[in-house]
């Protein structure tokens, strides 16, 4: 069994129907949520020593993860710790408190998060949301509808939110 060092990462990959997920821990909890060839994504090196999938918190993100997937489940329990600066946490945060199979614009999060004028650069801080889809930056869209950027790609965007909006009808 492998014992994580707070200060260690480790990592694990898992199939999705989005592609390969890589789970990055460091002190017990989820640091990272990575999709291949996703933007803003660190390199490769930083996400620590490959990890035992059957260790937590890889097995319950896993699990949990494939029940999303499945349709199964709707919010997330996890332990988090993803690092940012105290605007990119109050955002990530924010995003927490989107419905499943909702969305909000960008705009609407500024207002939420008591300052309306700041959606550019909430959606700098979405965009570098370290741990995708339990934190679910994909719920975030344009004031006119449209499905803006995505660091996993639109077509995944587009994926995630038919997925919960199915899942819902």
């Amino acid at each position: 069994m492998t014992t994580l060092i707070a200060t260690g990462r480790s990592h694990v990959t898992v199939p999705s129907p989005v592609g390969p997920l890589t789970i990055v821990a460091q002190g017990g909890k989820i640091a990272g949520l990575y999709m291949d060839a996703q933007r803003h994504a660190p390199e490769a090196a930083s996400f620590g020593l490959p990890g035992d999938p059957a260790d937590e918190p890889f097995a319950a993100a896993a699990a949990q993860l494939a029940a999303y997937f499945d349709g199964d489940l709707t919010e997330f329990d996890l332990p988090l710790s993803p690092a940012g600066t105290d605007f990119q946490l109050r955002v990530w945060e924010g995003l927490q408190a989107i419905p499943y199979g909702e969305t909000v614009s960008y705009g609407e999060l500024a207002r939420r998060l008591g300052n309306p004028s700041a959606s550019r650069a909430v959606g700098l801080a979405n965009g570098k949301n370290p741990i995708a889809i339990v934190v679910p930056c994909h719920r975030v869209i344009g004031a006119n509808g449209s499905l803006t950027g995505y660091g996993g790609g639109l077509d995944r965007k587009r994926f995630l939110l038919g997925l919960e909006r199915a899942t819902l009808a």
